[in-house]
């Protein structure tokens, strides 16, 4: 074998133990968090064996919607392999169907303040961000936040269905905020 091959050999064998490794660990329900919603680094999805309840951190599938295409422009939410080509959410569960969500400055769940849950008029880059209406969320859905304040949850695009809910996110190996 000639000394010219000898790279190309070695880099194609690290291709695809690097390949193998990732394919394992998605399988496996494993997720990099590259936001700053939540603590970035490797996250696993745990199976959720009942409906998604008030406090349960969440990976959700965001529906394929213009405004969910409309967030990826802007650059709120990546590619992955959800419905439309979109990335998974990290998110809190802040209310269920039937719950009561009014938005003003802030936000209250039946009558009670949601901790860090300000409202933005603009995002970070000065676009204008409009604030979801409020009303009772509809069975089937679940209203989502974080309290990252430059968080794009159901603050901006209101309740999404439960049945983009793939577990509960855990953390395995995470750093910062």
């Amino acid at each position: 074998m000639s000394l010219r091959r000898s790279p190309l050999l070695i880099l194609a064998a690290g291709a695809g133990v690097i390949a193998a490794v990732a394919g394992t660990g998605y399988c496996a329900g494993l997720r990099i968090n590259l936001t700053p919603s939540y603590p970035r680094g490797l996250w696993r999805i745990e199976p959720l064996d009942r409906a998604a309840a008030t406090g349960d951190l969440i990976f959700i599938c965001p529906p394929d919607t213009v405004e969910f295409e409309r967030a990826f422009a802007r650059g709120y939410i990546r590619r992955g392999l959800c419905a439309g080509g979109l990335s998974p959410l990290i998110k809190t569960v802040a209310a269920v169907s039937g719950q009561q969500v009014d938005v003003a400055n802030q936000v209250l769940i039946d009558g009670r303040p949601l901790p860090d849950s300000d409202i933005r008029h603009t995002d970070a880059a000065g676009r204008p961000l409009l604030a979801f209406a409020g009303g009772v969320i509809p069975a089937g859905e679940l209203y989502i936040h974080s309290d990252f304040a430059g968080s794009y949850d159901s603050r901006y695009f209101g309740p999404i269905p439960s049945s983009g809910v793939l577990g509960l996110a855990r953390p395995v190996f995470t750093f910062g905020p």
